[in-house]
């Protein structure tokens, strides 16, 4: 009966994750659905039906701006069509018998007022969505070039951080992660190995056995990235945990307390795993690369102790579909 009651329990949370996953992805559309729903029960139980007109302005600005042109005279079509209906249902509260005519007018004006305030909106909308577009594009480009000059300091690493931050970001889709942290996620593989300008060129390229100093500078990278990055301000804020975690060790974590774990944060962890498989595929000084199917082997053997496994797993079957594709 205990592990029966466990079960139902757990099936019951998966739900309210689910749930919880669902309103977090469509927050502006049931938002607007709430608003409008609102609205059109305020109409058809007050008895002044023409006093929340000007309520339906609500649901349609906030459906313009943050959807965009389509969705918010979408939503003001919607709401006109509601209020037909309530006028039909109600036509002495809207038409009284000696004011039709007025009351025609006053739902026309309202109704077309409606539409050009969902056009106009929805255009400042789409206006800004494309200045962000650009000013997104540009920044994406500033870092690749930032990730070159990086890379430039060690010919073998030549495509590193772009390979890491393609995989990296196919993790976090495949872990189903909101969009906002995709990105994080991916600015920070493009950028995990930004600590490495502060090392100079002779130990990043050395092909013999690094000395005790050697190795404890090349493992300074991280904290150093952390440092640069934090330099930049608000703009990377996200992405600074996630770079100055990216070698700490999975289980070392988990095996302390929860705040532990807490301090490598998700994006750090899936980072890890997608440096890990570049950097075991791609030739260095001193070992050539090895295959796709070897390194993710290494990787699974890895799991739990220097890998979360829910980010091995998503990792597995982004990697499976690539090889499948090759």
């Amino acid at each position: 009966m205990m592990i029966a009651g466990k079960s139902y329990l757990l099936r019951e949370g998966e739900k309210m994750d689910k749930i919880k996953l669902f309103l977090v992805r469509h927050f502006e559309r049931v938002l607007v659905l709430i608003i409008l729903a609102a609205a059109i029960l305020g109409t058809l139980f007050m008895e002044d039906k023409t006093l929340l007109l000007n309520f339906y302005f609500l649901p349609v600005v906030v459906a313009s701006y943050f959807l965009g042109k389509r969705l918010g005279v979408l939503s003001a079509f919607l709401s006109i069509l509601a209020i037909i209906i309530c006028a039909i249902m109600f036509r002495n509260h809207f038409f009284p018998p000696d004011q039709e005519f007025r009351g025609i007018f006053l739902l026309s004006s309202w109704g077309g007022f409606l539409l050009l305030t969902s056009y106009a909106v929805g255009s400042l909308y789409e206006q800004k969505e494309r200045r962000m577009d650009e000013l997104q594009k540009a920044y994406i480009g500033i870092l690749e070039i930032l990730s070159k000059y990086i890379e430039s300091k060690d010919g073998y690493t030549k495509g590193h951080s772009i390979r890491v931050s393609e995989y990296a970001k196919g993790i976090a889709i495949a872990m189903e992660l909101p969009r906002h942290v995709v990105e994080n996620v991916r600015v920070a593989g493009l950028l995990h190995d930004i600590g490495k300008i502060d090392i100079s060129s002779e130990v990043i390229q050395k092909a013999a056995s690094l000395t005790p100093q050697e190795k404890d500078l090349i493992d300074s990278h991280s904290e150093r990235g952390g440092i640069i990055l934090a330099k930049v301000g608000m703009v990377l804020q996200e992405v600074v945990p996630i770079v100055v975690a990216h070698h700490r060790y999975f289980e070392r974590a988990a095996d302390s307390s929860g705040e532990a774990l807490k301090a490598i944060p998700l994006g750090a962890r899936i980072v890890a795993v997608a440096d890990a498989f570049d950097a075991i595929t791609t030739d260095r000084p001193y070992r050539k690369g090895k295959p796709p199917w070897e390194a993710v082997q290494e990787i699974v053997v890895q799991t739990g102790h220097q890998f979360d496994p829910e980010v091995v797993e998503a990792f597995r079957r982004v990697i499976s579909s690539q090889i499948e594709q090759i």
